[in-house]
């Protein structure tokens, strides 16, 4: 595979790396990966674009190949500060976003902010919490949900990264993570995902610390209206054997003026990997439009 160049830029003074898959004066493409993942997971979805666009894949904060938050700042705004000083420093026309999970809703954030930045957004599974989640979630006092966040944070402080005795167990995990995975995406993940420690076993590279997520943040409703200030095409994803609620079902797409859900059968979480065919065949319908 040929690959991209890695580089790296300075966000709220942290070191945050992305890499850049060339074709410099095509319109601006950023990918956006979701949480313990990294920006080499893109690499096939960049592939089929980088004749067309001029491909930019981040690592966000405390995943990859960038640098850990020190404090622990994993807020959703600390996330979305660095997505903006990316697109802000690499691009000075509207950009496409296309993200996943966590990076999902950044972007889809990001989008409500900033929404003549963003010429369209493909989000897999960003919306969050259902809304019978959510509804559960609010009938905890705010007492209540801090003394657990401390709790949790508390416990996850003494968290140490899992270690592999060798690549081939790391990559069996990852396989075991995700059963759609081919053995060839799972070792590439693994590759890109983990890095060896001083006594020669593997670790992931992400930080324990973004498990937690942060104590501040963006209320639902605040989501919400960010989603409804998003004025270009949007096109939503989700893996029909995911986790994920139906937002056409629960109700959640009519926060966005233009957009579209598309459910892939056969897909998990990880629509991209698990039916990256069927993904790509809408992707590039919907980019064409």
């Amino acid at each position: 595979m040929d690959g991209p160049t890695s580089h790296f830029f300075f966000s709220q003074r942290l070191r945050l790396h992305y890499v850049d898959w060339g074709n410099e004066g095509a319109p601006p493409l950023v990918l956006v990966h979701g949480g313990r993942d990294h920006c080499r997971n893109w690499d096939w979805v960049a592939q089929r674009l980088r004749d067309r666009y001029h491909v930019i894949a981040p690592d966000l904060r405390g995943h990859g190949d960038s640098a850990w938050a020190v404090g622990g700042g994993y807020d959703m705004s600390a996330y979305i500060y660095d997505l903006a000083q990316l697109i802000h420093q690499r691009s000075d026309r509207p950009v496409t976003l296309i993200s996943h999970s966590l990076g999902a809703g950044i972007a889809l954030n990001y989008c409500g902010i900033f929404p003549e930045k963003v010429e369209k957004i493909v989000a897999i599974e960003g919306l969050g919490p259902s809304p019978a989640v959510m509804a559960e979630q609010a009938r905890r006092a705010i007492d209540e949900r801090l003394r657990s966040w401390i709790v949790d944070r508390r416990e996850n402080s003494g968290r140490n990264p899992r270690r592999y005795a060798s690549l081939e167990d790391a990559v069996a995990r990852m396989a075991e993570e995700n059963p759609h995975l081919s053995p060839e995406q799972a070792r590439h993940l693994t590759v890109y995902g983990a890095l060896q420690n001083e006594d020669g076993t593997y670790s992931w590279k992400f930080d324990n610390f973004i498990r937690g997520g942060g104590v501040g943040g963006l209320s639902h409703a605040d989501q919400h209206q960010l989603w409804r200030n998003i004025t270009c095409p949007v096109l939503l994803f989700r893996g029909m054997e995911s986790w994920a609620s139906d937002p056409v079902e629960d109700g959640r797409i009519e926060n966005f003026r233009n957009a579209r859900l598309v459910n892939v059968e056969g897909a998990g979480h990880w629509v991209h990997h698990d039916r990256l065919d069927v993904f790509m065949a809408e992707v590039e319908a919907f980019l064409a439009g």
